[in-house]
């Protein structure tokens, strides 16, 4: 109390009435109080003039000339950040002098001298905070080595000034004249700001002045090049300061600092983000958290939801106990103004309990306003950080799971479901961690709001908790619709992630039959059966909205009706505490309807990561491994029975006894579907095992059948985690035939592979497959018909070269179909269903007239049934050697021609990596376009939904205001005065304005929905239908994990989140300026702190979306390489698995997924970074607004409409509007990025009407190829170089060439998958460049290199546009010799086919698509590629 009383006295000699005591009479004019002030202000408003001028000029300057601006390096002599912290700290003092000299004047009369003290500090307010901007904005931007020269002299000039009036001051005070203190200490701040500007601005100097002069000359561009370098590697080595800022730092967040000021100088890349601290590192967190989980349950497959939750929890203990004591603060100390609304009403009134009551209240209301910033900005960040470790740690799990699962698990769950299990569910997950507390946090706040309620109206708190308790328990029914929906959603959205994936797959096989349409309305036709369940969802929760917004009111009429009825006098101050304890109530009831929502979600994501980790692991006991060395058998197998289905009565190998010796080549050989790759998944161990045992001596290296190629570089391909040894290297290269190849591509083997190797030809990327295997040196070596793909001439040399050559010592298993492969076998097993029938050396088993026999004797009935065909055609092409002799001299120029360009390597060559197929992912730079916006709320009903949106917000901030205005105005102030209005009109009044607010919120929340809803349906039919209609191109330089991200994580912002975004943000603006223009109406002063603070807000704003800006989309560029990491992993996890890579795939996982989490770490950072900056701002604000009000003569206003103004200062959060407003922009990424991919370049029209052919044509199938110029892309070098031939119709024409020849591009080239650079195709006279690719693509069939089949049926891979009967399919089937198998099958043509074509062999996918050209047989021309 003495302290609050030495404060009062302290003030009033501050502002005592001693103007009077300057004795005029014998002091000079000079020194008169008017005269200083009037100085001083003068030579600020100079100041001001020139700084206004200056601004003009640089604007003027700025509209002509666009130089390149220099960012100073080094001022360090010059001390920026402290003159630029003065020039600061000198306008916050003047503002707060000014308005503590307002209030002394306001209470206790006006004078001139007066007038003139405030205009001066107003004036010196303007000034410094002027010049603070100027340096922030001018100098520090440019390369200047001084201050500017004008701004140098007036500090010298404002040095003097300050000295002269401080020497008046001590001349004054020797002669005992009396001066007011707030003179003496203006001066004093003056002069020592005036010594510091001076010495800094004459004598401070630029420390990087001479440095370039010290550099060495042979550095020319060391210093950029060096900055460059530096900035690159900064983040990559650094460590984010968080784990090591101290408790200042951690408490404002500061340690956020630097990388928000490097992304205001530059835009900020991945490099520039710090690493994660170890503890946050899915490095150092994934190892803790499994350790608990298997703590828990032992074995993944044993997990259930339950232990899995507690593990999560165990796993986050620390963090989540921290932010439970963030939250009871913040609860608390958000209860402290609703429970002292009353005594500060009743202050205002005039009854003051003890001295100085007024600033102690004034005190505590601003203490506990900081108190609440603080746990809040804390209690966001930790769960934000809880949220990121929780999804690195399931994303990662889910990965390592992935890699282990079975075959048939595989078979049950796609990678576009699995995919989704990472991207959405586990990212929820993460999410749920703004939403933990909130169950409890609620009772909490329910709690303390009764015992405040019961303070102010006794027993009718009551009714308050027996309201608040009925709006509880509608959660129960909302909630159980929610997760219905949630997960009927999640269901929908996974069977169309899984059509999308497959699709982006196979888009080549799609655009080359001309069924990509057809396929489109296949997604289009899932998207409507999830777009129905998201229709509910988000009408539910419209309905949710508008009862949880109405919910507070409702719980404020039954209470105050409780207090009519129960008699309870109702007071202005008490009525004015409980509306504040309401709307702080309102923030979990608002909430509530989120939270219960995320738990709905959450549950659902937990139990499909449960039902995931849970699926059966491959067999890892189905090999016996030996040690290396240790025995003189490689592999052993004996009495073994496997089958890929346990539950199929019909094993897939039977009695398999097979003994190989180190060093021995085996041979494998049979008809189609016989078993053959499966009995080499045997030996590797992925068919699960019935009985028998299976040894394994040394390391072992597979080939597939169906090439798997990682995106990446050709030589990482090869390496393959290896270290590089040129020697070895070098002679793998030549052994695989790769070297002329390399030497053809721009790149050599640093080429990028697109992916699943898009742009290398099937051989190709054999070849890189066969060096890949050679390279890692194995014992045991596993070859899945590795010859199938490339031209006689190239296996011949692969079978020389790799397997009798660098693999003669080595065991060597392979599958082929070539009988001359088979003699140099040591060992021959032929297969038949299953069994191996045969086993021996060719000539044994040749002789012995079985199946090998039948094999061998089909082989040569082929080979001569070609021959006779050559024979019989010889007469016809020695008649038409006429026709196509032009053809042969023009084709083979241009192969000699060709052939000497690679001899001398002429290859067009592309500088950089523009060259590259494929390139980084397009990212947008800077701020998000208006556009943007605009584009989006005007895309449902051309925007006509957004103004009923704005104006059902506006009225329902009005109707709020005018009924929390009228119970203020309308109850007494105290008991012994009479009421305005009756208890019945009271009640009445308050109702009528409730139900009309609640109409405004359910008309609001539908309205908005709807147009959430539409906007998401045209922008996912836009985005996908331009995907569908891209050329190929496209998909050759785009990874389908981009394309994937977005109709995935962006399409679901933009299902679920931006309506909400966008509704927050038009509510959050309204309401700030409901509360701004209550609080100004009741003192219109707080205007003049409000401007400079929101000013001060927008440039935070200002100053730190560049940084947040470019985080949100650096988050979205990271997620898609580790989408299509694993996507790469799940197709390739049998090759993976062969060569015992899989620690290393799951450290690439773990680095990737870091560079997934470090963007988003410091985006949550720095989102709380802003928002407590901008809470000091509201509390600063709402400080001030109280001091204002304290200040005002009693009666001036009243005390209840004071008290209302208090209520809505309350909740005056600046910070929120703002951070909504960021949030907004960061969401509207997801349209951005969406908006990009409905702007792609599209394929030329699938129909022309006025050139569209007859039914019949081609009715010969005669082609003219007239200078054929084709490449892939415009900064591609040419593949096809002026090629000119004609094809007859009637005739079979092969294409033979070398691997990488050309033979594919032709092709591509005929169905316009590229379209020329130079030249035509004709066929039958007409030139197909002119007509619609439908029309082209349809009357032409493929049989494409890599058999693709969909999941589906046998019936939709058949004839997927319903054009043919049951008996074409049959026929079609019976032709390409599947006919018995399919008839086998239960299902028959309805036969289930699985993603890829799984649980169909290689060569069954082969006959399949042959099926799919002999149904179109009549109207087609068959084209083959061997």
């Amino acid at each position: 109390m003495e302290l609050v009383q030495s404060s009062k006295h302290g003030m009033s000699i501050l502002f005592s009435h001693h103007y009077s005591s300057l004795t005029y009479s014998g002091t000079d004019f000079l020194t008169k109080p008017i005269f200083l002030r009037g100085l001083s202000g003068s030579l600020h408003l100079v100041l001001l003039s020139v700084l206004f001028i200056s601004w003009l000029c640089k604007k003027f300057k700025a509209g002509h000339i666009e130089g390149p601006k220099e960012k100073f390096k080094n001022k360090g002599g010059l001390y920026c950040k402290q003159t630029l912290i003065c020039c600061f700290g000198v306008s916050v003092f003047s503002l707060v002098l000014c308005l503590l000299n307002y209030f002394y004047w306001y209470r206790n009369g006006w004078s001139d001298e007066g007038l003139m003290t405030l205009l001066d500090l107003a004036l010196r307010t303007l000034a410094w905070g002027s010049v603070c901007v100027y340096l922030r904005a001018q100098l520090f931007n440019s390369a200047k080595s001084k201050y500017p020269f004008l701004l140098r002299v007036w500090w010298g000039f404002y040095l003097c000034s300050s000295c002269y009036c401080l020497a008046i001051d001590v001349v004054l005070y020797r002669k005992h004249v009396n001066l007011p203190v707030q003179y003496s200490v203006s001066d004093v701040v003056s002069v020592v700001s005036g010594f510091f500007l001076c010495y800094v601005g004459y004598f401070g100097k630029n420390e990087d002045e001479h440095t370039l002069l010290e550099e060495p000359l042979l550095n020319g561009n060391s210093s950029g090049s060096n900055e460059a370098e530096s900035s690159k590697s900064k983040g990559v080595d650094t460590v984010t300061p968080f784990s090591s800022a101290g408790f200042f730092s951690n408490l404002t967040l500061s340690w956020l600092g630097p990388l928000i000021a490097l992304g205001n100088k530059k835009t900020l890349d991945l490099e520039d983000v710090p690493q994660l601290a170890p503890g946050d590192s899915v490095v150092g967190a994934f190892p803790v958290f499994r350790n608990k989980l298997e703590a828990e349950c032992g074995t993944l497959n044993n997990v259930t939801t339950l232990k899995l939750v507690k593990a999560l929890l165990f796993f986050a203990w620390k963090e989540i106990l921290l932010t439970a004591l963030y939250v009871m603060i913040y609860t608390l100390a958000s209860y402290v103004g609703p429970y002292l609304i009353d005594n500060f009403v009743q202050y205002l009134n005039g009854r003051r309990q003890y001295k100085n009551e007024g600033y102690v209240l004034v005190s505590v209301f601003f203490v506990s306003k900081l108190v609440e910033c603080i746990a809040q900005r804390h209690w966001f960040f930790r769960l934000q950080l809880v949220g990121i470790r929780v999804r690195s740690v399931l994303a990662t799990m889910i990965y390592d799971k992935g890699m282990t699962l079975s075959c048939q698990s595989k078979q049950g769950h796609t990678s576009g479901e699995i995919i989704n299990l990472m991207t959405v569910d586990a990212e929820r997950i993460g999410d749920f961690g703004w939403f933990m507390h909130d169950p409890w946090m609620v009772l909490v706040q329910v709690a303390v709001a009764l015992l405040i309620l019961y303070k102010n109206l006794g027993l009718a708190s009551i009714a308050a908790f027996v309201a608040t308790v009925l709006v509880m328990l509608a959660n129960y029914p909302l909630e159980k619709f929610q997760e219905k929906f949630q997960d009927k959603i999640m269901e929908s959205k996974d069977k169309r992630m899984k059509a999308t994936s497959e699709i982006l797959r196979n888009m080549r096989i799609l655009k080359l039959q001309g069924w990509e349409m057809k396929f489109l309305s296949k997604i289009a036709k899932l998207r409507e059966t999830e777009a129905g369940w998201l229709k509910r969802y988000v009408y539910a929760n419209a309905m949710t909205t508008f009862v949880f917004w109405g919910a507070p009111t409702f719980v404020s009429v039954a209470t105050f009706g409780a207090c009519m009825l129960m008699g309870i006098p109702l007071e202005s101050g008490k009525i004015l505490s409980a509306l504040a304890t309401f709307r702080i109530l309102q923030e979990p009831i608002f909430n509530l309807p989120d939270t219960v929502s995320m738990i709905a979600q959450t549950k659902v994501s937990l139990d499909r990561i449960v039902s995931f980790l849970r699926l059966e692991d491959l067999q890892f006991d189905t090999i016996e491994k030996l040690p290396r060395g240790s025995s003189n058998t490689a592999i052993e197998i004996i009495d073994g029975n496997f089958s890929w289905d346990l539950s199929s009565s019909n094993p897939t190998l039977k009695d398999i006894n097979l003994k190989v010796q180190h060093g021995m080549r085996v041979a494998v050989c049979g008809t189609v579907g016989s078993g053959k790759s499966s009995l080499l998944s045997c030996i590797l161990g992925e068919i699960p095992r019935i009985s028998g045992t299976v040894k394994l001596c040394g390391t072992k290296a597979y080939v597939a059948q169906s090439p798997w190629i990682q995106s990446g570089k050709i030589e990482e391909n090869i390496l393959f985690g290896k270290e590089m040894e040129r020697m070895r290297y070098e002679r793998v290269l030549e052994a695989c035939s790769l070297k002329k190849d390399l030497e053809i591509l721009s790149f050599g083997d640093q080429t990028l592979i697109g992916e699943r190797g898009i742009n290398l030809s099937g051989g190709q990327k054999q070849r890189i497959q066969i060096a890949r295997a050679l390279y890692q040196n194995a014992d045991i070596y596993l070859f899945d018909d590795p010859f199938s793909a490339v031209d006689a001439h190239t296996g011949s040399h692969l079978f020389r070269e790799c397997l009798l050559g660098l693999l003669s010592s080595k065991v060597v298993i392979y599958v082929t179909h070539q009988v001359e492969f088979l003699p140099a076998a040591d060992l021959i097993l032929v297969m038949k269903e299953g069994k191996i029938t045969q086993a021996g050396k060719y000539n044994e088993i040749l002789n012995s007239r079985t199946d090998f026999m039948e094999l061998v004797g089909a082989h040569k009935k082929a080979l001569s049934e070609l021959d006779s065909a050559e024979a019989g055609s010889v007469s016809e092409s020695t008649n038409m050697s006429k026709d196509i002799g032009d053809m042969d001299i023009t084709d083979g120029v241009v192969e000699k021609k060709e052939n000497k360009d690679v001899q001398n390597g002429k290859t067009d060559d592309v500088v950089g990596s523009k060259g590259q197929i494929i390139q980084e992912e397009e990212r947008e730079k800077g701020k998000v376009g208006f556009l943007v916006y605009w584009k989006y709320i005007s895309m449902a009903y051309k925007g006509a939904l957004v103004p009923c949106v704005l104006l059902a917000q506006v009225l329902y901030q009005i109707l709020q205001i005018g009924s929390n205005y009228w119970m203020a105005w309308a109850t007494p102030i105290s008991q012994d005065v009479k009421p305005a209005v009756s208890s019945s009109t009271l009640i009445g009044v308050y109702v009528a304005l409730a139900i009309g607010s609640s109409l405004c919120i359910l008309v609001r929340s539908l309205v908005l929905f709807t147009a959430g809803f539409k906007t998401a349906t045209i922008l996912f039919n836009k985005m996908h239908l331009c995907i569908f209609r891209a050329p190929m191109s496209f998909f050759d330089a785009t990874p389908s994990g981009r394309i994937l991200n977005r109709a995935s994580t962006d399409q679901s912002a933009v299902d679920f989140n931006i309506p909400y975004q966008v509704g927050a943000f038009a509510f959050a603006m309204i309401q700030l300026l409901g509360i701004i223009a209550v609080m100004s109406q009741v003192a219109w002063q707080v205007l003049i702190v409000f401007i400079p603070v929101i000013a001060t807000c927008i440039w935070y704003q200002q100053y730190y979306m560049p940084s947040a800006r470019e985080l949100t989309r650096l988050v979205g560029v990271c997620k898609a390489p580790v989408i299509q990491h694993f996507a790469e992993t799940i197709s390739g996890s049998t090759t993976i698995r062969s060569f015992d890579e899989e620690s290393r795939f799951r450290d690439i996982n773990l680095k990737l997924t870091d560079a997934y989490s470090r963007p988003k770490f410091n985006a949550a950072g720095a989102r709380e970074w802003l928002c407590f900056r901008l809470d000091m701002m509201s509390s600063i604000t709402f400080f001030f607004s109280l001091v204002f009000l304290i200040f005002i003569p009693e009666g001036v206003i009243d005390p209840g409409i004071a008290g209302l103004a208090v209520t809505y200062g309350l909740n005056l959060n600046i910070a929120w509007v703002i951070w909504v407003l960021c949030q907004m922009e960061n969401k509207i990424i997801s349209v951005e990025r969406i908006l990009q991919y409905t702007s792609i370049p599209s394929e030329p029209p699938l129909e022309i009407e006025e050139n569209r052919p007859d039914h019949s044509w081609p009715p010969n199938g005669e082609v003219d190829i007239c200078d054929l110029q084709v490449r892939y892309a415009p900064h591609m070098p040419l593949v096809l170089r002026g090629l000119t031939c004609t094809f007859l119709g009637g005739m079979k024409t092969g294409i033979v060439g070398r691997t990488g020849s050309g033979k594919s591009t032709l092709i591509q080239a005929l169905f316009r998958i590229v379209e020329p650079a130079v030249g035509q195709i004709i066929i039958d006279g007409i030139n197909i460049s002119l007509i619609g690719l439908h029309d082209l693509r349809s009357r032409l069939s493929i049989i494409p290199q890599e058999p693709t089949m969909f999941e589906g049926t046998i019936r939709s891979n058949l004839d997927p546009l319903d054009e043919h009967t049951d008996g074409q399919i049959w026929e079609a089937l019976d032709k390409c010799q599947l006919g018995d198998k399919v008839r086998e099958k239960e299902g028959k043509l309805d036969s289930t086919v699985s993603e890829n074509g799984e649980n169909w062999s290689v060569g069954q996918r082969q006959l399949v698509c042959l099926g799919r050209v002999l149904l179109k047989k009549s109207k087609s021309l068959p084209l083959h590629i061997e």
